[in-house]
């Protein structure tokens, strides 16, 4: 069924808006519209609003994510509102106004649609509506800028009481398109939704233009010497050679998922000389610091500093935020506040380099970062034309900390097993591996898809989902050079790597006399010397995350059983058995678990098998090769063929929690051979 027509064009409306990150970002902000429609009951006429529902995205709104309220209900819970200081018992209230089923669950901002006296509202986050409402003078500067046709309206923490005020404001002044509100954005509203959405793009575009004409040119101060970007290519080497390190300093309390962006803004913000005073002053909008923390660390280094100066320093300041923000809590908590949920910093700047932001996944972190280069320029509007002047830190923690928030947080689902975990495949363009990537990322985790046919690893990340689950790297795995800029890649793509499976491998099926040693070089260069060439650069990057990791190795049952005309293959799977055993042994103390998976038989969807493979061991046992799947299953215990997924299923198995004190360990994935069992 279609929706209401108010509905529809709530959604068009909001689909325009959320759309232009210059109008609002990612998740932030809300817009409603009221209209009548049919009682299902009575049969009479009812009014409604249809308003974006809690966590609701403007740019991807769907009619599943409108709250559907009756509108008479709403407004009578003014004649029942216990006050400000009881004014989260409204949230609940709510409930009770539902229409129907009612849709999505509401925001707390729905009284500020319901209670304004206008058929269609939008409250927005702009950049250039915050940086007025972050302003010093903010009220004398929004009078400057739109004479009696916005008015401003202090700061008030979001919910009934601010609904309230901005109704009061509306119904004293006729004339007003809308208002800015003071520390947070801008509402608007109109009688139809076209003239809404006029009203709040007059008003985000008339803020621009008066930051733009009145500003002064450099408000974040002169370029400080030595602090200017590094070019793009040791910009990012640096970048990846820091990540690790940066991510251990997010990731003490818990583990979190990484982003990196080096964009203009950044770079010049933190060149510049002001910035270590405005970032320590925190981002001001609610929406800015319930993603990106009160404040950011900031290393304050130039970007030539020697790398290991940078990690050390990067380690005090991070013990130094901790304190910081554990002083921040214990000043401001109550008896009923919620405990302290870590203390470690979502957002790392780091000059001449970039920007690190954290996050629960990939789509967390990497909207974190968005969000503070939303802060970064209301910044330098407020700035330009008067002082930043973000709300109080007592106000912060009051957001930071609100029981409605920690209600919200405690209403997600659980995670998954593998959520913020960060694995690397090789040979996951096709067969085992890209069945084992999309298993990891089923359960949770961000994957690099490596694989020397770079069209194949760009298919499996974008069939994966994209680069905020999965991303493709090229590598031959007999390169150091390749594997060590997959790891930079890995490191700049999700800030590091914590499971790594040595899956990548090639097979030539020979008598010993007619092996040649370009067979053999080929097999131990690709397997054994490629599984140890993976996990020596996967240890470097889990040693300095500190936060532990799996290894995998995809070996063979051939590993341990003598079949014919297979030496050379045979040989190197055996060699990967034996790392295994080696590297559970010494990186043991880093806490990184090392395991083996021995596949047999494993004929449909396989790579090896597709490559030529097949028909070579097809014709040793003197079976078709479209048989040959089938011949394996019959010679094993179970009488069941192997597929790519049963590999995967072994890998997750050994990484996904349950065997957590097991290491230097072979699961055979082979339906059972009796030959291969290990003694």
């Amino acid at each position: 069924m279609a929706p209401h027509p108010e509905a529809a064009a709530l959604l068009a409306r909001s689909h325009r808006l959320g759309s232009d990150p210059r109008n609002t970002n990612y998740a932030g902000g809300n817009a409603s519209a009221k209209g009548t429609d049919t009682d299902p009951v009575t049969g009479g006429d009812v009014e409604l609003m249809w308003v974006k529902g809690s966590g609701g995205d403007l740019g991807t709104l769907t009619e599943a994510g409108l709250a559907v309220l009756r509108l008479d209900r709403l407004r009578a819970l003014c004649d029942v509102y216990p006050g400000v200081d009881r004014e989260d018992e409204m949230v609940a209230a709510f409930d009770y106004c539902l229409h129907g089923k009612g849709g999505a669950a509401p925001s707390i901002d729905t009284a500020m649609h319901g209670l304004v006296d206008a058929a269609h509202v939008d409250h927005l986050h702009p950049d250039s509506g915050i940086a007025l409402a972050c302003a010093a003078d903010g009220e004398k500067l929004t009078a400057e800028c739109f004479g009696d046709s916005v008015v401003w309206v202090p700061w008030r923490r979001p919910g009934f009481q601010l609904g309230l005020d901005i109704a009061a404001v509306k119904a004293a002044n006729p004339q007003a398109v809308g208002v800015i509100l003071g520390g947070h954005g801008i509402t608007a509203w109109g009688d139809t939704a076209e003239e809404c959405e006029r009203n709040s793009l007059h008003i985000i575009g008339t803020a621009e233009a008066f930051l733009a004409e009145r500003g002064r040119p450099e408000p974040f101060g002169p370029v400080v010497e030595g602090y200017e970007a590094l070019p793009g290519a040791e910009r990012r080497e640096r970048a990846a050679a820091l990540a690790p390190y940066v991510r251990a300093v997010a990731s003490q309390d818990r583990a979190q998922v990484g982003h990196f962006t080096d964009t203009d803004v950044v770079l010049d913000f933190l060149a510049r000389a002001e910035h270590p005073r405005l970032a320590a002053l925190g981002t001001s909008c609610p929406d800015h610091f319930l993603r990106t923390k009160v404040r950011p660390l900031v290393l304050d280094l130039p970007p030539t500093a020697p790398l290991d100066e940078a990690i050390a320093r990067l380690k005090e300041l991070h013990a130094a935020y901790r304190e910081e923000y554990a002083a921040y809590y214990t000043r401001h908590a109550g008896p009923d506040s919620p405990a302290m949920r870590g203390a470690d910093p979502a957002i790392v700047l780091v000059p001449g380099v970039g920007m690190f932001s954290f996050g629960k996944d990939k789509q967390t972190a990497r909207v974190a970062g968005e969000f503070y280069v939303n802060a970064v320029n209301v910044m330098r509007g407020a700035e330009a034309v008067s002082a930043y002047a973000p709300i109080e830190e007592s106000e912060k923690f009051r957001i930071e900390y609100w029981a409605l928030e920690e209600a919200k947080l405690q209403r997600m689902p659980r995670p998954k097993a593998l959520a913020t975990r960060v694995a690397l495949v090789t040979g996951a363009g096709s067969g085992i591996g890209k069945a084992i990537a999309g298993r990891l990322v089923a359960e949770g985790a961000c994957v690099v898809v490596a694989d020397l046919n770079a069209e194949n690893a760009a298919a499996v990340a974008e069939e994966l989902g994209g680069p905020d689950r999965a991303v493709a790297v090229t590598v031959d795995v007999t390169s150091e050079e390749q594997i060590a800029e997959a790891f930079k890649a890995a490191a700049l793509a999700f800030g590091g790597v914590d499971l790594v499976v040595n899956n990548a491998g090639i097979s030539v099926s020979r008598p010993l006399l007619e092996t040649s040693a370009e067979d053999w070089d080929l097999q131990h260069d690709i397997m054994a010397r490629g599984s140890f060439l993976v996990s020596r650069e996967a240890a470097r990057t889990m040693i300095a995350q500190g936060l532990g990791g799996d290894i995998v190795y995809i070996a063979s049952k051939n590993a341990v059983f003598a079949g014919p005309n297979n030496i050379a293959y045979s040989a190197t799977k055996a060699d990967q058995a034996h790392q295994v055993r080696l590297l559970a042994a010494e990186l043991g103390e880093h806490g990184i678990r090392v395991n083996g998976v021995n596949p047999d038989g494993v004929v449909r969807g396989s790579g090896i098998f597709a490559g030529g493979w097949g028909a070579q061991r097809a014709a040793v046992y003197g079976v078709p090769e479209e048989k040959l799947g089938e011949f394996y299953a019959q010679r094993t215990i179970l009488k069941r063929e192997v597929l790519p997924e049963h590999v995967a299923n072994a890998v997750f198995a050994l990484t996904g929690g349950e065997l957590s004190h097991t290491t230097g360990l072979h699961v055979p994935v082979d339906a059972g051979v009796a030959a291969a069992f290990l003694r």
